[in-house]
């Protein structure tokens, strides 16, 4: 018997020994495997490793993070450092800026300095963390002030990165200078996603901001009060077409010393063929990335083939979307202003096509019918000499009619016309 337990117990220690190596070995191949999902996901973030030095018990990681400017295509690289411990069970990796750029560092956090950490489990979860510490700063050549409380963020990764769970907490942020003031209270996030396919995701949040606020020379100050974002999503027809709504919300905006609010649109679609967003999702993302391509400046040509490519499977993806059938809209506008509010619904539906009729062009999209029903005070439009100049047209052409102290404007889509108010505007065929 007591051999027994001996042997079992040295079969033990030798796991437990060996463990922190097949962690180590199993935690660099997850680390390559997070970049290189990292770097598909989108195109403005490149995480690229330069070194991983995987010893025992600890491992050491060199690499940049490079930042491509969508607009511009510039691209700025910032080199980090981590070091990684080994466990049994998983690892940790603890994140910082590499020695290059301890001095742009020591400007901002100079008692104590962001940190970044990702620990990872063998069972396929993983937690990211991150930790920024309140900044006051001042830059006494351009008389610019920056100051931020500490921040806080993660993210709950299990299912090997299929499921994720996001939360983040911003106390607030003053950013101050001759030329600009931005005031910026208690930013909130709260997210669980599920992958669904490819760039698709599924699930719910919440995205709150208490307070932001604008004051810019020669301009009067405009400032967002309880500005949040809820959105959820779900699938059915055994996950083949995808369900949503959100609602956005702002309890107060104030512009020229004048308050309104609240304000709240409401946002829905039903139906979604899941197989063409995939599509129209992975077209779209080929364009950007054709965009930044280095090979973009030296041979322009092709670089807009690939785009022209990219956007016929757009268009062939959205009338596969609309052959499908959809419903989609903002079932409720709802703004409120001094003069009284704003109110209104906008629909858009296309019925399911039978097999034949998807074979032939001409009925994708001839079946789209939608509602709207947009009315305003009155008094809005003559307080606001803009306004009434945009809608001054509409009235003499009868598309906008006043109802008693409000302007109301009304339509239907169907057969390809659409009628607003009475009037009849036929609409070109849509391919």
């Amino acid at each position: 018997m007591k051999t027994r337990w001996l042997v079992v117990g040295i079969l033990t220690l030798g796991v437990a020994a060996a463990a922190p190596w097949g962690v180590g070995y199993y935690t660099e191949r997850q680390w390559q495997g997070v970049a290189t999902g990292f770097n598909s996901a989108q195109d403005v973030l490149r995480l690229e490793t330069r070194d991983y030095d995987r010893g025992y018990l600890d491992a050491s990681v060199r690499g940049y993070v490079t930042l491509v400017v969508p607009d511009s295509g510039e691209i700025r690289r910032i080199e980090y450092q981590a070091r990684v411990s080994h466990g049994v069970t998983g690892s940790l990796m603890d994140f910082s800026t590499a020695d290059s750029a301890t001095a742009d560092v020591e400007k901002f956090f100079p008692d104590e300095k962001p940190r970044l950490t990702l620990e990872t489990r063998i069972w396929g979860t993983a937690t990211v963390e991150i930790t920024v510490p309140a900044v006051d700063v001042a830059d006494r050549d351009t008389d610019e002030t920056l100051t931020s409380a500490r921040a806080y963020g993660r993210a709950d990764i299990g299912s090997a990165g299929t499921e994720v769970d996001i939360r983040v907490q911003w106390p607030g942020l003053t950013l101050a200078g001759p030329d600009v003031k931005i005031a910026m209270t208690d930013f909130r996030v709260e997210q669980t996603m599920e992958r669904l396919t490819g760039n698709l995701w599924l699930g719910s949040g919440r995205v709150e901001l208490a307070g932001l606020g604008f004051e810019l020379p020669q301009q009067s100050p405009v400032r967002f009060e309880g500005l949040s974002v809820v959105s959820s999503s779900d699938v059915s027809d055994a996950g083949a077409r995808l369900n949503g709504e959100s609602s956005i919300r702002l309890d107060k905006l104030t512009v020229d010393d004048r308050d309104s609010g609240p304000h709240e649109i409401q946002v829905m679609f039903d139906g979604l063929d899941v197989t063409s967003l995939d599509e129209i999702s992975s077209a779209v993302n080929d364009m950007q990335q054709a965009a930044v391509n280095p090979a973009a400046e030296t041979n322009p040509r092709a670089v807009m083939e690939q785009q022209m490519q990219s956007f016929q499977r757009v268009n062939a993806a959205i009338l596969g979307l609309a052959a499908e059938g959809f419903s989609f809209g903002l079932p409720t506008i709802d703004l409120s202003t001094p003069e009284g509010p704003v109110r209104g619904e906008l629909m858009i539906r296309h019925p399911q096509l039978s097999e034949q009729e998807k074979s032939r062009a001409m009925m994708v999209m001839q079946g789209l019918t939608g509602n709207f029903d947009i009315s305003m005070p009155a008094a809005l439009v003559d307080n606001n000499q803009a306004l009434a100049l945009q809608i001054a047209p509409l009235v003499e052409d009868g598309m906008v009619v006043q109802e008693g102290n409000r302007l109301r404007m009304a339509g239907t889509l169907e057969d390809m016309a659409l009628t607003i108010n009475g009037n009849v505007l036929p609409l070109p065929p849509i391919f």
